[in-house]
């Protein structure tokens, strides 16, 4: 990687000086963002995890209900009319240190019409029901999923920028200042000299 050029003189220090300030501020900042978002991440997969083993359950419990009632009734009762429009799932988002992501999802199922005959006995009803809990579970698992998914995305991004500058930037900044004030310094030396010598000169002159 190549060195900054740095303009002479004081004004060139005070830039380089300015730069490096806001890099490192910059990185303190992505730093505290870095942490929070680690917390929150690790937060949200504990609830992925959570969301799936419960969606998991309600579909087992649906299957169980379901094998009951078609021992009972027979594979015919899956023939009989069912609801044709299919379930409503709204996502409410929000922001976590700037990120949108799923936070909720709201499932509305549709409601079995008048002129639709009921399940044919108990366990096809409580397999209807479970099945529908099961839409929810899974709806509660793709949003924590997504939430998870995303905020890990810009867990990653934001530890390339915080290693980004705290290892590169940064480090080019301190060296273009250090050679800044070597040369300033270097600079104020070869001009006091000159004062010397023109002193001494001027003595002799006289």
């Amino acid at each position: 990687m190549k060195e900054l050029r740095t303009p002479p003189g004081r004004a060139g220090r005070m830039k380089v000086r300015h730069s490096l300030d806001v890099a490192r501020r910059g990185a303190d900042l992505l730093d505290q963002k870095l942490r929070i978002l680690r917390a929150r991440h690790e937060t949200l997969l504990a609830a992925e995890e959570t969301a799936r083993a419960a969606w998991h359950e309600r579909l087992r419990e649906a299957e169980t209900w379901l094998r009951r009632g078609l021992l009972l009734a027979g594979d015919e009762a899956l023939e009989a009319p069912a609801p044709v429009r299919p379930a409503e799932i709204d996502i409410v988002r929000t922001s976590t240190m700037g990120v949108r992501h799923p936070e909720t999802a709201r499932c509305a199922l549709p409601r079995r019409e008048p002129d639709i005959p009921a399940p044919a006995n108990t366990a096809l009803i409580h397999a209807e029901a479970a099945y529908a809990e099961a839409v929810r579970a899974a709806a509660d698992h793709a949003v924590a999923r997504a939430a998870a998914r995303e905020i890990g995305a810009e867990v990653l991004r934001t530890r390339q920028r915080v290693r980004a500058l705290q290892r590169h930037w940064i480090p080019r900044l301190e060296r273009a200042l250090a050679r800044a004030d070597a040369a300033l310094e270097q600079s104020e030396h070869e001009d006091a000299v000159r004062r010397r010598w023109s002193a001494r000169t001027s003595a002799d002159r006289a």
